[in-house]
């Protein structure tokens, strides 16, 4: 009886209980394919280096400047800042840990660096999970490292649309070009994983765009990004070798620290207030309690939702937080006849380009735990998971939304809520990336496909892709995104932008936001390489080089 409630709770018309349902199946199968992990964890943790370079927590803090976050846009931002010589403090309200602490992609590292556990959603009628990065180092701590610069055409539509200053493509080559450099932005020098290429492989032969992605991650025997465009074929015949990613606690928080920059984790932002020309932040300590910290500078680096969030709660409203955009994926699991997935895969590299910014593809991280996420809506096949996952990969695709999001902060709550609208043109295109993605992976010999439709139906054939809705139905797709920006957008517009062109927010002094929020739209491509460019133009701004 048990059985049949939970089945007609996890096939019912009503969206919570389909939610309800699906929550509990997913810490299941966490839970499921965790214990391997575990394991790997306790031989990881005598790494552990803590937080012995940072500051203690007093009960009131002084700094020139203050930086609050620390991901990508936050530790580009404090390192330059604290190389130029100025008395820069940097608080983070995540944990300072080494990449070493967790196994990536693991059920650990969601647990010690993601917000929530990765429990984060955007409510609306087709709900849409993200996740954010909560640890020294921010998403780069627990991304792909896929790296791509902004496209030449979305600078320019920022810069008419938004009235931006200084936003060619000539104006931001020197910032790319450090960031590639400081982050050792590179091709694989070995050849890519079986699943990555099958991708590669289907596109190639249905004469669609595919290329492989540079990451920040530095090999011994790196290929740099100036050889984007080589063949796999040139590099097939090498063997594998182990990379370390080139993340913010790797690069640019080291040289932060190594300028005599301060940095205070575990460490939230609750409110500001101005403070004469200077700004009064307000701040909790996991373990001192209370800190108020005052600053004559302050730069909001905390992501696209609690950049906003840290604003609003503060009462500055004005174009904040009223135009989130996502990058929106739908995933289909693809089981093949050979084996494409192995523990030691790694990140897939190739994305097909072909229909960008539309439309873009590319291969998900396929752990098992992963693949078994994935094959929820189809639980005969996720049972088999243990036994076929090493033929078996996840994969998505990935539209440039034309629907929007607000952030709202709710009275005793401490998380704001996060509301998002998909248009009829996204949900189309979200159901035509899909057919498209399964014309790829039966081109590349897949044999069955599996997509993330609630009562979706398994594809063997490229007959069966007429199955997919042409518009997929509100509330029946499982929808998730790791890119978010465009919360406060830059530019001289003030009836819609937040900040000027360089993250000033617009009638305030020495108050500024250098993160993924300033993007005005969605880039089409990762974002990570726009916003540290973006923060290191405006930051040389501020100090007038």
């Amino acid at each position: 009886m048990r059985a049949n409630q939970i089945g007609s709770w996890k096939n019912s018309n009503i969206g919570f209980q389909r939610d309800f349902i699906r929550y509990f199946e997913s810490l299941a199968t966490l839970a499921l394919y965790s214990r391997q992990e575990r394991r790997t964890l306790i031989r990881r943790e005598a790494n552990y280096q803590g937080a012995d370079s940072e500051i203690g927590a007093p009960a009131e803090l002084r700094a020139e400047i203050v930086v609050i976050g620390s991901g990508p846009g936050g530790a580009i931002t404090a390192c330059l800042l604290a190389e130029a010589g100025r008395d820069v403090l940097l608080i983070e309200e995540g944990e300072h840990l080494p990449l070493s602490s967790c196994t990536p992609f693991s059920t650990e590292e969601m647990l010690q660096k993601y917000r929530n556990g990765g429990q984060t959603v955007a409510l609306g009628k087709n709900k849409i999970a993200y996740v954010e990065g909560c640890c020294v180092g921010g998403g780069s701590e627990i991304n792909s490292g896929l790296y791509h610069r902004t496209p030449p055409e979305i600078l320019e539509h920022w810069r008419k649309e938004f009235q931006v200053e200084a936003l060619a493509e000539k104006d931001l080559l020197p910032h790319f070009e450090s960031c590639e450099r400081d982050v050792s932005v590179s091709m694989l020098p070995h050849a890519a994983p079986p699943a990555s290429l099958k991708l590669h492989d289907g596109a190639t032969k249905l004469g669609w765009k595919s290329l492989e992605v540079p990451r920040w991650y530095r090999y011994e025997d790196a290929v740099p990004k100036s050889a984007i465009g080589n063949s796999d074929k040139s590099r097939a015949g090498r063997q594998s070798s182990i990379g370390s990613r080139q993340s913010m606690t790797e690069t640019f928080i080291p040289r932060f620290l190594n300028a005599g920059g301060r940095l205070l984790s575990s460490t939230r932002a609750n409110r500001i207030r101005q403070n004469g020309d200077g700004w009064l932040i307000e701040s909790a300590h996991k373990s001192s309690g209370v800190i108020r910290i005052v600053a004559d500078s302050l730069f909001l680096c905390a992501g696209a939702v609690h950049t906003p969030a840290l604003l609003r709660r503060s009462g500055i409203t004005h174009n904040i937080g009223n135009s989130l955009q996502v990058h929106t994926t739908a995933k289909i699991v693809a089981r093949f006849s050979d084996d494409v997935n192995s523990a030691d895969m790694g990140v897939p590299v190739h994305q097909v380009k072909e229909f960008s910014p539309r439309l873009s593809f590319g291969c998900s991280i396929s752990s098992p735990a992963y693949v078994a996420l994935g094959l929820l809506d189809h639980p005969e096949a996720a049972r088999e998971t243990s036994r076929t996952w090493q033929r078996t990969a996840a994969y998505y695709t990935m539209i440039t939304s034309e629907g929007r999001g607000n952030i709202r902060t709710l009275p005793s709550f401490r998380d704001p809520l996060v509301r998002y609208s998909l248009t009829e043109t996204d949900r189309r295109n979200l159901s035509d990336g899909l057919r498209k993605l399964g014309q790829i992976l039966f081109t590349s010999g897949a044999t069955e496909l599996y997509p993330s439709l609630t009562r979706g139906s398994v594809l063997r054939d490229d007959s069966c892709l007429s199955k997919i809705p042409d518009v997929l139905p509100d509330g029946l797709a499982n929808l998730m995104t790791i890119h978010l920006f465009s919360s406060c957008p830059m530019g001289e517009d003030k009836s819609k932008c937040a900040t000027d062109s360089f993250g000033r927010i617009h009638g305030f002094k020495n108050l500024f936001v250098n993160d993924a929020s300033l993007l005005c739209t969605a880039p089409g491509v990762n974002p990570q390489g726009s916003i540290m460019a973006i923060a290191r133009r405006n930051v040389l701004k501020f100090l007038n080089k």
